[in-house]
């Protein structure tokens, strides 16, 4: 059994049907350690929630390399615990993965994005900072905008509160030039590059790949199953 953890990242994409995996809503605290203990071999953690619930535990994942499940993160939340927990066996995939191993990403909020909920397909609200770097960067390179607009928007998207960046408030914010603006606003969205989805495209890859089998844990470390543990997740005992 596969299981992959995922809603807004890939909101509007075409996914096979019938891929080999599992796809659950993003993952709050208990949702991991749940796929574990209904006998899944291979998870895939790309989208979380987090902010009004309890965000997936480091514990949780560390349950899961223990009992040999095979751990792949990428793209948003995935991203996020694959750099943290990479030490301890789980996978991290992607550039933005990448970045957060290598210290060019340091802030959860890079990641972070507003979207509706299931019944509405988790529709993207707001635009992730990570997906707002490599699309400037992306028109840099095209030519589309100047070095000089491309500093003055990041640093204009780092200031906005990640509920409220959208591409057009973006512009608004740092061009006031309204012909110019309006240049750039078709710019961002014509050349728009969605890293996330990029990279969660890659986790699926590697899960549907993966043998659908649990290996035996080679690692140097030990679970330790606390009372606070017990007592969160006492099915999982």
């Amino acid at each position: 059994m596969k299981v992959i953890f995922a809603g807004p990242t890939f909101h509007g994409a075409t996914l096979l049907p019938a891929a080999g995996y599992e796809l659950r809503p993003p993952a709050r605290q208990g949702d991991f350690s749940r796929a574990v203990d209904d006998g899944a071999n291979v998870i895939g953690l790309i989208d979380g929630v987090y902010e009004y619930v309890p965000a997936i535990w480091h514990k949780e994942i560390l349950f899961g390399l223990a009992q040999g499940v095979q751990v792949f993160g990428a793209a948003s939340m995935g991203a996020l615990r694959a750099a943290e927990c990479a030490a301890f066996g789980m996978v991290g995939i992607g550039r933005i993965y990448d970045d957060y191993v290598s210290g060019a990403l340091e802030d959860d909020a890079e990641v972070a994005q507003s979207h509706a909920p299931a019944e509405l397909g988790f529709l993207p609200l707001s635009e992730p900072l990570v997906n707002v770097r490599a699309t400037i960067a992306h028109c840099l390179l095209l030519g589309c905008i100047t070095g000089a607009e491309h500093d003055r928007l990041l640093e204009t998207a780092k200031a906005i509160f990640f509920k409220d960046r959208t591409y057009k408030l973006l512009v608004q914010s740092c061009i006031s030039d309204d012909k110019r603006a309006s240049g750039v606003l078709a710019a961002l969205r014509t050349n728009s590059v969605n890293q996330k989805l990029l990279d969660a495209r890659l986790l699926v890859d590697a899960v549907v790949k993966a043998s659908d089998r649990r290996l035996v844990p080679s690692f140097d470390w030990t679970f330790e199953a606390t009372s606070f543990w017990n007592a969160a997740f006492p099915s999982s005992r």
